[in-house]
């Protein structure tokens, strides 16, 4: 007689992958960001929607399933002349540019992206992106295993300070920075009633925006540069951050630490929050109340708040080490821009090209 095999004899199947492409961006995109690792959950609809909103592009959306629920969405959009078929990941620069991938993602998902990707463009740019970042690090395994030419450019190194580190061993911060902060805080009373705001979540309107942008106005931006690098002007990268702020959860990512003296904007800080690690997206100060370091004041104070909330680290990310290693920070992963090129001839023209888009970089040693 025949014994009947139980359920947990039976092989087990692997789960059953499938594609979407999605014109547009997919809304499945929040629902894969909400299961990303901490650091990536601001990948979400609203932060692409609003680089489209901000830097124009028709985007698509290539979504591997697994048992039907979304596991990795890569949107796209168009780069540079039709004919060339180039694609790249749409978003902003800061902190950088990546596509939202569940923590509990195999290689197979991205090796699944990789095949309907070569249908779709004859290349991808990814970045600037961290080394480490989980999706690219997935897609270049993928890359390798299947003959696509992947090249790199450098573009910076990034600066991390371990905050929760430095305050266990008792060093951070120090006295003597606080007391030389006292100081600084009391001639800068004598200028002017000091308010120290905290924006974040539904604080967020079109007037602590302009404050922002006021202050970017009066700074070394506007006196050295174009001004096109400022993140909250007009002129600049100000529409990003007005639409991304419109989405309820990136709202209560972005915060803002704000300074005004007597009434008038002087310093501010803008950082997104991802878990217990803070991204340092901009600060800046008038130069008129320069002489005693209203941004320094104010983010250390900011600084400290957030490790009273639970945030541990900071990524500082890129240029200027100089203040950053002053506050503690240390060099951290390199930031670099990547190409992905589908083999046959589009692969064999990238390898002869490879030098040029590598040059095109910055000489940063590793």
């Amino acid at each position: 007689m025949t014994r009947a095999m139980p359920l947990s004899e039976f092989p087990k199947l692997p789960p059953a992958l499938s594609l979407e492409v999605v014109e547009g961006l997919s809304a499945a995109i929040d629902t894969v960001a909400e299961r990303a690792a901490p650091t990536h959950r601001f990948l979400r609809y609203g932060w692409f929607a609003a680089a489209l909103a901000a830097y124009g592009g028709h985007a698509r959306t290539i979504l591997a399933l697994r048992e039907n629920e979304p596991v990795a969405a890569l949107p796209l959009i168009a780069t540079g002349p039709e004919w060339l078929r180039l694609a790249s990941v749409p978003g902003c620069y800061w902190p950088f540019r990546s596509f939202p991938i569940r923590e509990d993602a195999g290689a197979e998902c991205t090796e699944l992206l990789l095949d309907r990707l070569g249908r779709e463009v004859n290349a991808l740019r990814i970045g600037p992106v961290y080394d480490g970042d989980p999706g690219l690090e997935m897609l270049r395994a993928a890359a390798a295993a299947r003959g696509w030419t992947v090249i790199d450019r450098t573009i910076a190194q990034s600066f991390l300070l371990d905050m929760g580190a430095l305050r266990a061993e008792g060093t951070w911060p120090r006295s003597s920075t606080l007391r030389r902060n006292r100081n600084h805080e009391k001639h800068l009373g004598e200028m002017g009633a000091l308010d120290w705001r905290f924006v974040s979540g539904p604080a967020w309107n079109e007037a602590v925006f302009d404050d922002l942008a006021a202050i970017e106005e009066k700074s070394w931006i506007a006196e050295r540069t174009d001004g096109s690098d400022a993140k909250f002007t007009r002129e600049g990268h100000g529409a990003f951050w007005r639409a991304a702020a419109a989405d309820p959860v990136l709202a209560q990512m972005m915060a803002a630490a704000v300074l005004t003296i007597g009434g008038e904007p002087a310093a501010f800080s803008l950082d997104v929050n991802a878990g217990d690690l803070k991204y340092a997206v901009a600060n800046s100060y008038d130069p008129q109340f320069g002489k005693h370091s209203p941004g320094k004041l104010l983010y250390y104070r900011n600084l400290v708040q957030a490790l009273d909330h639970g945030i541990r680290r900071v990524d500082w990310g890129a240029g200027d080490s100089g203040y950053k290693r002053v506050v503690g920070a240390q060099g951290g992963p390199m930031i670099r821009d990547w190409l992905f090129v589908r083999p046959g001839p589009p692969g064999m023209a990238a390898k002869l090209a490879r030098g040029l888009w590598r040059r095109s970089g910055n000489d940063v040693a590793d």
